[in-house]
């Protein structure tokens, strides 16, 4: 052997003995490390799709080669090169988003195929003919200009109207209103435990257009998920799966609008970006100190015999953003809306409701008592409890029997009565403000408020229900409206179809993007975290006192009110 052979050997055995130790002292200091713990906040698994950029420069060559005036406005490879070159030097992708950027502003800074119902080569044909008037509606199988648009580095979002006689080949419909499509596609997917995921029936009008398509309802909309170019992508309708009403949609009748909407998708931006890896769970940050007095139930933990049809609540632990509690100062209170004091048992039943004879008050399906007053004690105290999983009518994949709230209910710091006798808390005093950096999705005169954030890591969103839509409308908080994490959006108020028609709370909640769309996740841990940041202290778990021990208020933890205390109808 020469001595550079050698010096080479020695190098090599030297280093397979290095590796050896850095293995052993691995395992020795995993060993050590305390596993992690199921009480634990964590982050989400969050897994990221590849997409094949070939396969959309391949379609929208089709797409454009169908008008030949707007042939000359692109430079396509051939289909070996296309396959051979570097994804991000497609330069057909780049010219086609210079033509709909002026119509779908920041259209190049998603990083998958943005499919939407826009016919870009007649749409330049008709450019390059001379024609003056190019009405959007025109290259949008009647939709009108698009109503919410937000690309960015996870996907992209868009909202679409279709009036009702936009096209006399529709099928007439009861609901007088225009029908709101929602489409989302997205590299994103978060791994939640969906026992319904990939349920659904396929379309045979649009099984040669897309093969794969799946049409589901569920959790009150009527969704179609597809797969194209290797991403994920859904296109759903708000909608009640009962008779047509004029107020109400059907998704029998939002189903053809859906449709319509599919047959008419094109390729119309999108810059392919370098690949990404799938997000690991992490354990989330808390604040070392511990708070004097914020306690907390465990999620899932719901009030006893509160939930649907006898269902328990569903444990949750995950923080899904790291976000900014949503109502602008502490204290606030989580908890229950329908079975706390003044609550309305979710029209479930109730043993009597006339406090002046002094009858009891409680909800049939539990023994808690409870007084006529929405501004009692226990409403306004620690400890917080979980309602994801409370009678609702509302479908929720999370929760056993497939129905529930959706979210969570939050009361603010205090109640001031009203000088009526009502034992009605005064509303829109206290300010909701934007949990993140977003961008708002909400038609005029709805109810809800809904938040996207769409960031390398994350593409999730929030809704706030029961602020006043009239009040919402005038702040312009609306489809495309921009706001920054604090900002204020709106006030705590009491509006559900009326004013008055429900407490003074706020309703939040947290959709994820999935392969079946946006569903539901249980806020609850992502708000503890939230309000732990917002005071700067640790909350602590609520322990209940023992049955056969007194319940000392030195025995329970700081903030946590005694059993007994709901039954003394005191108020603040």
């Amino acid at each position: 052997m020469t001595p550079a052979g050698a010096a080479n050997h020695e190098r090599t055995a030297l280093a397979k003995v290095w590796c050896c130790v850095l293995f052993v002292a691995t395992l020795f200091l995993g060993a050590l490390s305390p596993p992690a713990r199921a009480d634990e906040f964590r982050t989400p698994a969050i897994s990221v799709v590849r997409t094949d950029w070939a396969a959309a420069a391949t379609q929208l060559r089709t797409e454009i080669d169908s008008q030949p005036l707007a042939v000359n406005q692109f430079t396509f490879a051939s289909g070996r090169r296309l396959r051979q070159i570097n994804p991000h030097r497609i330069v057909a992708m780049a010219q086609l988003n210079a033509v709909t950027s002026p119509i779908f502003p920041g259209i190049q800074l998603s990083p998958v195929p943005v499919l939407l119902p826009f016919d870009s080569a007649l749409y330049l044909s008709d450019r390059q003919s001379g024609a003056v008037n190019l009405l959007i509606p025109r290259y949008q199988a009647g939709f009108r200009a698009v109503s919410m648009f937000e690309a960015g580095p996870s996907g992209y979002d868009a909202v679409f109207l279709l009036d009702r006689g936009a096209d006399d080949n529709m099928p007439s419909r009861v609901y007088s209103q225009p029908v709101e499509v929602q489409i989302t596609a997205s590299l994103l997917l978060y791994d939640i435990n969906d026992p319904l995921a990939g349920k659904g029936e396929p379309v045979k009008a649009l099984a040669t257009q897309f093969p794969n398509l799946r049409r589901v309802i569920r959790e009150g909309y009527v969704r179609y998920a597809f797969t194209r170019f290797g991403v994920p992508y859904v296109v759903s309708i708000q909608c009640l799966d009962s008779v047509a009403r004029s107020r109400r949609l059907s998704c029998r009748e939002a189903s053809p609008v859906a449709e319509r909407f599919l047959k008419a998708l094109r390729v119309a931006g999108g810059t392919p970006r370098a690949p990404r890896y799938d997000i690991a769970p992490e354990v989330s940050e808390r604040p070392i100190e511990y708070s004097a007095d914020f306690t907390y139930r465990p999620s899932g933990d719901i009030i006893t015999n509160s939930g649907y049809r006898g269902q328990s609540g569903h444990r949750d632990m995950t923080v899904y953003a790291q976000i900014r509690f949503p109502i602008e100062k502490a204290p606030a209170f989580a908890n229950s809306q329908s079975f706390m004091n003044w609550g309305d048992c979710n029209l479930t039943g109730r043993v009597s409701f006339r406090p002046a004879k002094g009858d009891e008050y409680r909800c049939k399906r539990n023994d808690k008592p409870l007084v006529f007053d929405e501004s009692a004690r226990e409403n306004y105290s620690y400890p917080w409890q979980d309602n994801f999983c409370e009678t609702r009518d509302f479908g929720v994949g999370q929760c056993a029997n497939g129905m529930g709230h959706q979210g969570q209910d939050i009361r603010p710091s205090s109640c001031s009565l009203r000088n009526d006798g009502a034992d009605r808390c005064i509303p829109d005093i206290f300010p909701t403000v934007a949990v993140r950096d977003g961008v708002v999705i909400r038609t005029p005169t709805q109810q809800a408020v809904h938040l996207l954030v769409n960031t390398r890591n994350e593409h999730v969103r929030f809704r706030y229900m029961h602020m006043n839509p009239a009040r919402l409308d005038a702040d312009g908080i609306v489809h495309g409206r921009r706001v920054s994490e604090g900002e204020r959006i709106g006030v705590v108020s009491n509006f559900q179809d009326r004013v008055g028609g429900t407490t003074a709370h706020l309703h939040f909640d947290v959709q994820v993007f999935t392969r079946d769309g946006w569903l539901w996740v249980n806020p609850y841990v992502t708000l503890i975290s939230a309000y732990e940041r917002l005071i700067g202290g640790r909350g602590r778990e609520y322990m209940p006192p023992s049955p056969e021990a007194p319940a000392m208020a030195h025995a329970m933890p700081a903030g946590a009110i005694a059993p007994d205390a709901a039954k003394e109808g005191d108020s603040r």
